[in-house]
């Protein structure tokens, strides 16, 4: 190699250290803030009790808003479930966006459903025509609308907002389970402040813990190892990717499985753009471009007690495609917001959460994977020292390593999900995993998503395999 080949490729790897250190400097300085809002969060749920929110006659109504395509394993025991929420006046509206299965089937069945001549406004902007409304027989606080399936979620999201009826929107996934408590969780930022425009809710894996009839009886750390990482991978991201960002006024993501909006202010930017990939964050994002072009005060804010649980991939093909699509989400609403980037108008969005979004999400994993595999080269050539490859890896593997295991302890602490202690020993080791070998791999498919969004690929979707749920605890 000529001395100019090692100068460059030694410049390169000082350039990937200091990324790596912003990186997870970054990372420490959202956990810090997560720690504060935390803290708070549990202090403020020990004194107000929610009983009172429970009871008291200025809690808001809201709409429960489930799409549901192909759901006939898990639709009934769903919706049972949601409407057993504590919450002192809510609907739940389902969305059957166009079933080939025995969804409407086992809904008709269960809860009795007739047909009623009601008509659904255009409120938002949809393309699948409504074919049908039903209602419980015995007057159930339940709307199950039946629509032409168009293959995506925004227009189910889209005709469950038009048919909604009250002023709160809870968007829920048709196989997410909710604590009996999550829709009072995730509301309360808006009956505390009515600022408050949308909210987002913890969301943790459900992968091999005890539900019966859609009740999260006992939380398990996941058996397969895999999933095992996307536990401590939720942790990290909901701490520290959520909770720090909503410190900072500035959450972009709000998870598709669980979140809250006011209904006034999605109907004034037209609902869930059907064209949007990534449609989850483009919803919040415009929210935040609405509230600032208009000068209102408003806030997007996080509920970080996990109170919705999910279940994650368990094979790597269906966690590769489920996260290229999340990296082309990105991308495609990256792109879609650009005016916004780097603009103090649009205050901390505009100037920190857009720009880290873009530095460290986006383009961020072709740094990491050219930074390892010059780092090898590097190595075996001798041109890099053998103290500058362990200051390398230390910085990029042990600094993560670190903030994991915080994230891990510091959700432990103050929430106590799992009730065992030595669940941790395999969290610890899951997130030995995760940052050294699990991350490079999830860089290569963040890589791939993002390249099919500069290519304008068509959005790849595919089916979520899912194994369901346990009614007694696994043996140990």
């Amino acid at each position: 190699m000529t001395a100019v080949a090692a100068d460059a490729l030694l410049g390169f790897q000082w350039f990937v250290l200091v990324y790596f250190v912003a990186l997870n400097s970054t990372y420490l300085g959202l956990l810090v803030l997560a720690a504060g809002d935390v803290v708070a969060y549990v202090r403020r749920r020990d004194v107000v009790s929610d009983l009172a929110l429970f009871e008291s006659p200025l809690t808001p109504a809201a709409s429960i808003i489930v799409p549901a395509f192909n759901e006939e394993a898990g639709i009934v025991q769903s919706v049972t479930a949601l409407q057993a929420q504590r919450y002192p006046t809510f609907e739940v509206v389902v969305v059957d966006d166009g079933s080939t299965d025995a969804t409407f089937s086992r809904l008709h069945e269960a809860l009795d459903l007739v047909e009623v001549p009601r008509v659904i406004p255009d409120t938002v902007p949809t393309r699948g025509e409504v074919r049908s409304v039903h209602v419980p027989r015995d007057g159930a606080p339940v709307t199950v609308v039946r629509k032409v399936g168009m293959g995506r979620k925004t227009d189910a999201l889209n005709v469950g907002i038009n048919a909604s009826r009250h002023p709160l929107l809870c968007m829920v996934d048709a196989d997410a389970v909710l604590d009996p408590d999550a829709l009072l969780r995730v509301m309360t930022p808006f009956i505390e402040d009515p600022r408050v425009v949308a909210t987002g809710g913890a969301v943790r894996a459900v992968n091999d813990s005890v539900v019966v009839q859609g009740h999260l009886v006992e939380p398990r750390l996941p058996r397969r190892w895999i999933a095992r990482v996307q536990v401590v991978e939720y942790l990290r991201a909901f701490l520290f990717g959520r909770s720090g960002w909503s410190r900072l006024s500035a959450l972009l993501i709000i998870s598709g499985a669980f979140g809250g909006f006011r209904r006034e202010e999605v109907v004034a930017i037209g609902g869930y753009d059907d064209d949007s990939i990534g449609e989850d964050a483009d919803l919040v994002t415009r929210l935040h471009r609405h509230c600032r072009e208009r000068g209102q005060d408003y806030r997007i804010r996080f509920v970080p007690e996990p109170v919705c649980w999910t279940e994650v991939p368990e094979t790597l093909t269906i966690l590769a495609r489920q996260r290229r699509r999340w990296s082309h989400g990105l991308a495609d609403t990256l792109s879609r917001n650009r005016r916004m980037i780097g603009r103090p108008r649009y205050g901390p969005v505009g100037v920190a959460a857009l720009p880290y979004f873009v530095v460290f999400e986006l383009i961020g994993p072709a740094v990491e994977l050219v930074g390892l595999l010059t780092l090898v080269l590097g190595l075996s050539l001798g041109v890099l020292s053998p103290e500058f490859g362990a200051l390398f890896i230390g910085v990029a593997f042990g600094y993560g390593l670190l903030l994991s295991v915080v994230s891990i302890t510091t959700d432990q602490l103050s929430f106590h999900r799992y009730d065992r202690w030595r669940d941790l020993l395999p969290a610890l080791v899951a997130a030995v995993i995760e940052n050294v070998g699990y991350r490079q791999l999830h860089c290569w498919w963040r890589l791939q998503g993002a390249w099919s969004s500069l290519r304008g690929t068509a959005r790849e979707w595919g089916a979520m395999e899912r194994r369901g749920f346990a009614s007694s605890p696994p043996a140990r």
